[in-house]
């Protein structure tokens, strides 16, 4: 897929791996659509940023059911959405405002905006890449609301690669590995983390965006799992 000219929806884009995910596809000439909730001034500096032209703010709080309808019915015609948008919190197994939010961000939402894309795809295809977590493919037994909403968009996306991979739709997913401290703790350096990796070093926001490139513009590639971990699955 040439990615010129392409409208591109990217959840959850005002800051951070969104931003970065939004930066090299205006490089590549896309159209992106910013999506952000509470993050306004954050989307609007970055839109002033980007070149080209084309380019929109969609505001949407995705733990509500209607927003996430609401968002695509804003959007222009789509070529690809990028499932950016995700909640992390601990989040004990009977909390159940906190994992209800967390269902509906992480998996509820992109659902939605999965299913109106197969009703509206564009001619001549497009593609649907998930942002994940590299936790979902270790063996470990995956408890909580946050892990079992992750596993269960892992899974969704293989069920719909296999269902509208005749539509010329594709669907894939990108796991990261330790990348940026959690929002509630900016100044941690994931020492701990960092040195289990067989790479030794934490995985770059920019390489992430790049890993999504990818899948977006290798025509051949669908239903994938891709770890972008610096080796952490292993």
């Amino acid at each position: 897929m040439l990615l010129a000219e392409k409208n591109i929806l990217v959840t959850g884009s005002a800051k951070r791996i969104g931003a970065e995910i939004v930066r090299q596809l205006a490089e590549k000439g896309s159209h992106v659509i910013i999506h952000c909730n509470t993050s306004l001034p954050e989307a609007e500096a970055l839109l002033a940023s980007l070149p080209g032209n084309g380019h929109k703010i969609i505001q949407a709080d995705l733990s509500i059911p209607e927003e996430a309808q609401k968002l695509f019915d804003n959007c222009p015609a789509l070529d690809c959405i990028i499932n950016n948008a995700s909640l992390y919190r601990h989040c004990g197994i009977y909390d159940e405002k906190t994992a209800k939010e967390l269902w509906e961000i992480n998996y509820n939402s992109p659902l939605v905006l999965m299913q109106n894309f197969v009703n509206a795809p564009p001619p001549a295809g497009g593609c649907i890449i998930n942002i994940l977590d590299q936790e979902i493919l270790s063996d470990r037994p995956h408890s909580g609301a946050y892990l079992e909403s992750r596993l269960a968009l892992k899974e969704a996306t293989a069920k719909f690669a296999k269902a509208y991979g005749k539509m010329n739709l594709r669907f894939n997913a990108v796991c990261p590995g330790p990348m940026l401290p959690p929002a509630e703790l900016p100044e941690s350096k994931m020492e701990k983390t960092i040195a289990t990796l067989p790479l030794l070093r934490r995985v770059e926001p920019a390489d992430l965006a790049r890993s999504v490139i990818f899948l977006l513009e290798c025509d051949s590639i669908t239903g994938a799992i891709l770890p972008v971990d610096c080796g952490q699955h292993l």
